[in-house]
């Protein structure tokens, strides 16, 4: 969990170092394969600008893109979900073999390992979408910022090239951010102090990042995350993931209830 956590926590701060370092113009005429497809994303924005509206065009591509990649969002979700789930039995563990030397660290292993094979989990399983999703999502980031044809442009009151002088999507941005994040581990069945974090820290650097990058970055982000939001409440709503297992909880006091009355009423009926 901690290093997925990690790895979602880089995501922001990977799209920026890579951008960052990929600063030269791309065109038709570039060269690389990587280049080609930030190109290609450059393009289908284009063609979906209706009127010329490339503010348009980012949003119907991003949400586009997004539905393309549910499935593998959805996987990360539902095994993240499952890796919450386990927390309590693997942190009983990590207390059980709370030694540093070799013996302890072994037998921990093998516990945690035989606990995830019983509810068939698999730790590693959330990392597999996000190693796709990234070069997707980050190739989508720098046709956004090394395309010049989408560096231009109006939309609604927004110049695509320079920050919102309201900061409204800023706002937004950082709102679904932190909605995207806090519905994600709503579910959890105990408070993670990392997750805490991530899910107050992340919408605070996209919030005060938005004051500065292009409006056509920040749109993206805004879509990109509410869509998120709606995916999650779609596919994996908390609420009612927390409504079943309470469900789940109460039918097993009634049972075990039931099986406590059974006993003591066969205890009367032998005296």
């Amino acid at each position: 969990m901690r290093r997925k956590i990690k790895l979602s926590g880089l995501a922001v701060s990977g799209l920026l170092f890579l951008s960052a370092c990929s600063r030269s113009e791309v065109s038709a005429s570039s060269g690389n394969g990587w280049d080609q497809l930030v190109y290609f994303f450059a393009q289908a924005i284009r063609w979906l600008s209706f009127d010329g509206s490339i503010g348009l065009g980012i949003v119907l591509f991003t949400i586009i893109i997004r539905a393309l990649m549910m499935p593998l969002y959805n996987m990360q979700i539902k095994s993240g979900q499952k890796m919450q789930d386990l927390q309590p039995e693997l942190k009983a563990l990590q207390a059980q073999y709370s030694g540093r030397d070799s013996g302890s660290r072994m037998k921990l292993a093998e516990e945690s390992q035989a606990l995830y094979k019983k509810y068939g989990v698999n730790p590693y399983a959330s990392f597999i979408p996000l190693a796709i999703q990234m070069p997707v999502m980050i190739a989508l980031y720098q046709a956004l910022t090394r395309v010049a044809f989408l560096r231009t442009g109006r939309f609604l009151w927004l110049e695509l090239s320079q920050p919102d002088p309201y900061f409204i999507l800023a706002v937004l941005a950082a709102v679904f951010t932190f909605l995207s994040s806090w519905l994600t581990n709503k579910a959890a069945k105990e408070a993670n102090f990392a997750m805490t974090v991530m899910t107050y820290l992340l919408p605070a650097l996209i919030f005060f990042m938005g004051f500065r990058l292009a409006s056509g970055i920040v749109l993206y982000w805004t879509v990109s995350n509410a869509f998120q939001v709606v995916q999650i409440l779609l596919l994996n709503n908390p609420f009612k993931i927390i409504a079943a297992r309470q469900q789940a909880e109460r039918e097993a006091k009634e049972r075990q209830a039931k099986m406590r009355r059974a006993r003591k009423k066969a205890r009367k009926q032998r005296k």
